[in-house]
């Protein structure tokens, strides 16, 4: 029965993760969220070409995946299957790297997804959130800094492992967190580029041409 309870996590979050928010949104509007911008269905590519409503809502949306996966999916797989107390933490922490694996590759999009940063911040919430204030206030800070969201995540991301065993000491909670880290700056290796390049856009820069994918966070 355990060994059921995390299969039936893993696929459960993996399919919620795999909802591509963004492109829904964007195609309700006639877009293909794909084809301006990065061509990332995330909520920064659909706050810059579709405005701040569609951008709020996919933010939202794609942080309440996260933080569903790890608490009310993994809690109902918790009481249906009996999991053992011990055993909870390592459910949570298995439905939140699915469920962000299902955002960034999701299988409706031939496994092309978003960078995971909302709803990465969706799982912490609910399994680290001390670790969450502080990446979230560096994220806050680092964007102010800049005006690029790439660096803000790239900050926070880096910074998630350490302020997670700062807070809590736990060597699983740290390694998990770490994983997570890691996969948003793979997914951020386009942003990195453009930085080192000079051509990243910052937020309030004029918009290029909208029918050729540009460089966005």
């Amino acid at each position: 029965m355990q060994f059921l309870s995390y299969i039936a996590v893993v696929v459960g979050a993996y399919l919620l993760g795999s909802i591509p928010t963004g492109y829904l949104v964007a195609r309700a509007k006639g877009v293909d969220i794909r084809t301006v911008g990065s061509g990332n269905i995330g909520a920064t590519n659909v706050f810059r070409f579709l405005g701040k409503p569609a951008g709020i809502f996919v933010l939202v949306v794609d942080g309440l995946k996260g933080f569903a996966a790890c608490a009310w999916l993994a809690d109902i797989a918790i009481r249906f299957f009996s999991v053992a107390p011990a055993q909870e933490v390592y459910l949570r922490l298995v439905g939140g790297l699915a469920v962000v694996i299902g955002h960034n590759f999701t299988c409706w999009l031939r496994f092309k997804g978003g960078k995971g940063i909302a709803t990465s911040a969706g799982v912490l919430a609910g399994i680290v959130p001390w670790a969450l204030l502080i990446i979230l206030s560096l994220w806050i800070i680092f964007f102010a800094l800049t005006r690029y969201v790439s660096v803000g995540s790239l900050v926070a991301s880096f910074t998630l492992p350490f302020a997670t065993w700062f807070f809590y000491g736990d060597w699983t909670l740290t390694i998990v967190t770490g994983a997570m880290s890691a996969l948003a700056i793979y997914k951020h290796k386009g942003n990195i580029q453009r930085l080192l390049n000079g051509t990243e856009n910052r937020v309030g820069s004029p918009k290029k041409n909208q029918n050729k994918k540009q460089s966005t966070p």
